[in-house]
Formats: C-alpha cells, structure tokens, sequence
C-alpha cells in the first residue's frame, strides 16, 4: 500500500468559477465534520478517471478543515489481471474466473491492509480492486463507503454473487446512475456523477495559439477537421467503430483526420493487447494520430489535443460515466457518441451533442457539425454551461459532504 502525496489546493482558487456562493455553501456543509478523518484507497495514482478525481478532491478535502488521506494497492501483476477480469464480468462479459484467481484476489487485498491505519472516520474504497479488504479487517470504525466507477446494472451473475459478498459490511455504495443499482443492495446506494477539475492541467484555458502549437508537436495539423477520440485501449471502448466513423467522413470530407488518445495506465494489463489490435485496424492511414503517454502526451497535451477539435468521438459500449465527455464539453467542443452509461445524462440529443448506436448515424452528425460551425459552436457553449452546472470537483466534494453528513448521524 502506498501513501500518495498530493499538491496542496484551495476551495478559494475555485471561486471564479463557481462564485462566492458556491464557496460558502462548500465551508457550511465542511464545518460541520471539520477535523473528521478520510481515508480513500483505489488501485493506482496514474491513469484513469479515478486517480485524476482523487489528485484534486483528497487536497480540496483538507482544504476545507477534514483530514483526507490517499492510498493506493501494491501488488504484482497477476492480481491486475484477476481485477481486469473483474472490470470485465461486472459489466457483463460472459467469462468465468477460476477459484485460483479468487484466491490471488484474496490474497493481495489480506496484504495489503497491513500497511494502512484504518481509523477513520470515512473509508472510501473505489471499484473492484481494493474491495475485499474490509472483509479481512478483524475490527473497523468509522463508516466504509464503496465507490463503484462502472456500470453494475447487467453484470455476470455468477461473478456478482460471489463478489458482492465482500461488499456486505459496507455502509454505502456510491454509484454514477441509479439504473447502476444491484437490487440486492439497493438500500444501502446512492447516486452522484464524478467530475472534472477545471483549474487541472487537463482542463485550464489554454491560448488557442498554445493548443495548436502543442497539437502539431504530436502530428496533428491544426488547420484541418480533427475528430479526437479520448479513451483507453479498452474491449468496452470500442475503438474499432470509432475508426469507421472516421472513414466513412472522410470519403466525404477528405482532410478529416482523427487523434486516438489515450493513457495506458498501470493497473490495465489488458491495454497493451487492445492497442495492437486498433493500431492494425487503423493500418498506415497517415491521418490516424495515436497520442499517448508513451509519446509523451501527458494531461497537458490532452487539454490542447481537445481544444483544437472540430468533434470529440465517443463510440463506448460500456461506460461507468465518461468523463471525457464533459472534458470535451468544458472546452467548448461538441460530442457526438452512444447513448451509453453516464454519456446520456452529459448530452442532450441536438442540445449539446448527438447521440446514437449507429456507426453510419455517427459518421453524418460528425459531417452535420463540420459543416455546419455555427451549430458546433453553440452546441459546445451549451455543454460548457451544464459542466459547470453538474460535473465539476466542487460538485463532487459537495456530495461526499452531504454524504458524510448523513452517516455521522
């Protein structure tokens, strides 16, 4: 287990943003736990939605008068593999695991809790990874929350009854979207969206002149149409549609190009066999851009990649929320993407995107918003007010608060 250090942020840095109001609302609902302790734990600090949250709420969290702590899983690769058969069945994949990977599972959560103080006021243990170790915990305090990022409605059921046995000790199980719900814990769940930081490097304003300059450093021509696909290389993700959507564009758009980005993060074992079958499919098209942390694109290089889109892509089959979605909306870009998960309470239908299963129906609103800049434009100001409105950290700290609140009854 490791302790993860954390830069040092303010709730008043926000306040241009989400006004004096939003601050005070912020310290009213903190002075009434101030001093109280939470711990999250989850299983990285580097790739992904959930290490991106923790790396602002965990400081805004102190900022406010609670003590909050981050730790994160040490294991080997194996038991990555075992938890990446988790994300998978969880979801739905129809894939068996065998009882010497349950036992793998056991045994690096048992580990792990040796390394970590669990007297807290608030635990909060995020997916799959880290869920079994309260189980092996002989006495706990405090009030333990699990924090599911994925989408629990249709999983593999035999998978789900026997992991959802670690789970039986918990107080709360926080999930993105009530359809998310297992009904056999529905009592003990509540539903709140994750969010974006919009004072993080991935998200800041960012001069157009910076952004294209940035773009054209990994291989994008900022003059021409880009549609930018922002996702890991993951089964759910779909990329392989995300590149039809692309060619059926450019046979009538001919300078289209498309940006795959994307970060293999530490704890997706998997990632690495996903990548080779896209880049496959993608062929030698010159105009496929791969932008990853191997080619140095970092949060930075995400910001700008985004800002100089025409359309941000999102094909996913699966999605616990899709937070890319309101990182591309906070810019000021239109979506067009599957009516999955989390993605249909960020767009509205020909509001502030469009939605549809369809790769051909994809590909003509893609053309619709490229020629068409006026609409893209108001399109990507819509969804920037409802970002601001729904899907920011201030938002997300605001309802753990409430949430603490409520449970130190």
């Amino acid at each position: 287990m490791l302790r993860i250090s954390v830069a040092n942020k303010a709730i008043e840095a926000y306040e241009h943003v989400i006004g004096l109001a939003g601050i005070e609302e912020i310290y009213s609902l903190a002075n009434k736990l101030r001093n109280c302790q939470v711990v999250h734990v989850n299983a990285t600090s580097f790739g992904g939605g959930v290490a991106e949250i923790l790396h602002t709420l965990v400081p805004l969290t102190r900022s406010v008068g609670i003590n909050a702590e981050w730790y994160t899983i040490e294991a080997p690769q194996e038991f990555f593999n075992v938890t990446k058969l988790f994300h998978n069945t969880l979801q739905g994949a129809d894939t068996p695991i065998e009882e010497h990977q349950w036992k793998i599972y056991e045994k690096y959560c048992q580990q792990n809790i040796e390394q970590i103080d669990f007297n807290a006021d608030f635990v909060v243990i995020h997916d799959p990874q880290p869920a079994a170790m309260k189980q092996f915990l002989k006495k706990t305090q405090g009030k333990w929350i699990w924090r599911c990022h994925i989408d629990l409605s249709t999983p593999n059921v035999a998978v789900w009854r026997r992991f959802s046995q670690y789970l039986k000790g918990y107080d709360r199980m926080i999930f993105h979207l009530k359809e998310y719900f297992p009904q056999d814990f529905a009592s003990k769940c509540v539903a709140f969206p994750p969010s974006i930081d919009p004072l993080s490097e991935k998200n800041k304003d960012v001069s157009l002149e910076e952004a294209r300059k940035i773009a054209s450093n990994h291989g994008i021509d900022p003059d021409r149409p880009l549609i930018t696909v922002v996702a890991r290389f993951d089964p759910w993700k779909d990329l392989f549609a995300a590149i039809d959507v692309y060619r059926i564009v450019k046979k009538t758009v001919k300078s289209v190009q498309l940006a795959i980005v994307s970060v293999m993060a530490s704890d997706d074992p998997e990632g690495w066999v996903f990548f080779e079958k896209v880049a496959r499919y993608a062929g030698l098209d010159p105009d496929i851009i791969f932008c990853t942390n191997l080619t140095g694109v970092g949060n930075l290089q995400v910001n700008a990649i985004q800002r100089v889109s025409s359309v941000a892509l999102h094909t996913a089959t699966k999605e616990g929320f899709g937070l890319v979605i309101a990182e591309a909306l906070w810019k000021g870009i239109p979506v067009v993407a599957r009516p999955v998960g989390g993605v249909k309470s960020q767009i509205t239908h020909g509001r502030n995107g469009w939605l549809s299963w369809s790769v051909e129906d994809l590909a003509n609103y893609v053309l619709m918003l490229l020629r068409d800049p006026d609409m893209s434009r108001k399109m990507g100001q819509m969804g920037r007010e409802l970002v601001k409105e729904r899907f920011l950290i201030t938002s997300n700290l605001k309802s753990y608060l409430r949430l603490f609140s409520v449970l130190q009854r």
